[in-house]
């Protein structure tokens, strides 16, 4: 937090409540981060910071689209989608606590 000058993009961040009064993460610790870095391009880091940003921004996208074109086996791809998002949030999740 800045005294003086500009606030940065950390200083309006929702704290994560799990991790603050549980003592260990959950599953959407590291988004608010991710989804900074992404606004000050960098790519890497918001993998980094939560690998499942991409595939989360490949299901909004798909699922915005799909109100305004006709997409053949839109089901299949949502289900597709929907699987690989939750597949990497819990995966991460995973090596997180475990590592």
């Amino acid at each position: 937090m800045k005294i003086f000058g500009t606030a940065s993009a950390e200083d309006y961040m929702l704290p994560c409540l799990n991790k603050k009064y549980l003592g260990f993460e959950c599953l959407g610790c590291g988004l608010q981060r991710s989804v900074a870095l992404l606004f000050q391009g960098d790519f890497i880091g918001a993998f980094k910071m939560y690998p499942a940003i991409y595939p989360l921004i490949a299901l909004i996208g798909f699922l915005i689209a799909t109100l305004f074109v006709n997409i053949k086996h839109v089901e299949k791809i949502k289900i597709i989608l929907a699987i690989t998002t939750v597949s990497t949030i819990v995966i991460n999740y995973l090596i997180k606590i475990i590592f």
